[in-house]
């Protein structure tokens, strides 16, 4: 918590995609709330890949022309920010991801909640990386547009992309993963240490800009029947009942940095899929993940 707000733009540590022989390979679109189901065992975590900090119409946009990013991350930045940041501004993500060849394809839609810059022929993922970086003073960002999250535009952006990113898995090897939607919602409470709960207010995408529940709720629910009318077939993995905010989550209050038995639902709903619980460590967020 940041300024006595709820900041929801908090990113852990990275952990590299590694394959495991003979596991599945998990490949997540959008991150956050999925990713922090796997902990960190070494450097890695087996047969994991993912994209965050980006959205559907920035990952199928073209690069961003005249973008130089810097050897080493700007101050206030990790590896991992750094790295993610760039791969939305330089659109690598969706050629990895085919080259992973996953088992299981996850769409997370929790990311979907920065607004978008328009950049010449790019649109690029207004991020609080973004904005800490100091990449926006470079003469590649000249001119750019800002496109709220909330505005139609952004919603005709988005609808777009969701339909070419649905021919791209039609046209490559993405098409033999199973597609999974992991259904995202902001959380309404918080429970804390003692177990008690209480509504969660006071929330915002970076400092300065905030943000109500609510609204970005039904922007996702909307996302959400988008992307199941566009795709191939769809598994869900949904647990609304235990969709409550963890005071005392690893990765600081966040409205989707949810209590233990959250992650727990969802392991045996992804294991009903074919995908087996990491034998090490417990179940995020007690531990870190990427």
């Amino acid at each position: 918590m940041r300024s006595g707000r709820n900041v929801v733009n908090a990113e852990p540590p990275a952990i590299a995609p590694t394959l495991g022989a003979g596991m599945p390979r998990v490949a997540i679109i959008g991150s956050c709330i999925t990713r922090d189901l796997w902990p960190i065992r070494g450097d890695g975590a087996d047969g994991l890949a993912y994209v965050s900090r980006t959205s559907l119409p920035s990952l199928v946009s073209e690069p961003l022309l005249g973008f130089r990013p810097a050897k080493q991350p700007p101050a206030g930045l990790n590896g991992y920010q750094h790295s993610a940041m760039v791969a939305d501004l330089e659109k690598t993500a969706l050629a990895r991801l085919v080259a992973f060849r996953p088992t299981h394809l996850i769409f997370d839609l929790i990311d979907e909640r920065f607004d978008l810059l328009s950049v010449g022929r790019s649109i690029v993922t207004e991020s609080w990386e973004l904005e800490a970086s100091g990449y926006l003073e470079q003469k590649a960002f000249g001119g750019a547009r800002r496109v709220p999250r909330l505005s139609a535009a952004c919603d005709r952006l988005w609808t777009r992309a969701a339909g070419e990113v649905a021919a791209l898995i039609r046209a490559t090897p993405l098409a033999e993963a199973r597609l999974i939607l992991h259904v995202s919602r902001w959380a309404h409470e918080v429970r804390d240490g003692s177990g008690l709960r209480a509504p969660l207010t006071n929330v915002a995408i970076m400092e300065g800009r905030p943000a109500e529940i609510a609204e970005h709720n039904s922007l996702l629910a909307g996302y959400e029947a988008t992307l199941l009318d566009l795709m191939p077939h769809m598994e869900r993995l949904d647990a609304p009942a235990l969709r409550i905010a963890d005071a005392e989550h690893r990765w600081g209050l966040s409205p989707f940095h949810f209590i233990p038995e959250y992650y727990a639902e969802i392991w045996r709903q992804l294991e009903a899929l074919g995908v087996p619980r990491p034998i090490a460590g417990p179940v995020a967020p007690s531990v870190p993940a990427a």
